[in-house]
């Protein structure tokens, strides 16, 4: 299996799962545990996000298959080691909280911060 946190638009199986999942996120918290960050969030697949009550979040660990890789470009492969970074930091106890997450991962690689 390739490294964690696999490109948006990769679709995958998961461990049990019956029907594919579209990865289109990283790092999302549950509305009923707030303490669980997961290292994807996605849709069905082919249908796509049809309403809120219908994501899916799931870990790299629960992948069985990967049927396509999403897009890739410097972009990407900027935004995941950056991703990465962030990820061990919170990890390790060292980043102030989970929120740095996604506002130090998902801000300075904006395509409306102006890069």
């Amino acid at each position: 299996m390739r490294e964690k946190y696999l490109p948006i638009g990769t679709v995958v199986l998961l461990k049990g799962g019956k029907k594919r999942a579209m990865i289109t996120g990283f790092c999302s918290v549950a509305q009923e545990n707030q303490e669980k960050i997961y290292d994807y969030s996605g849709c069905v697949y082919p249908e796509g996000y049809l309403s809120s009550n219908q994501v899916c979040l799931f870990d790299h660990s629960q992948i069985e298959k990967i049927f396509f890789l999403g897009f890739e470009d410097e972009e990407e492969v900027a935004f995941k080691d950056k991703l990465n970074k962030i990820v061990a930091s919170v990890e390790n106890g060292t980043a102030e909280n989970e929120q740095t997450v996604s506002n130090a991962a998902a801000a300075p690689i904006s395509p409306f911060a102006g890069n």
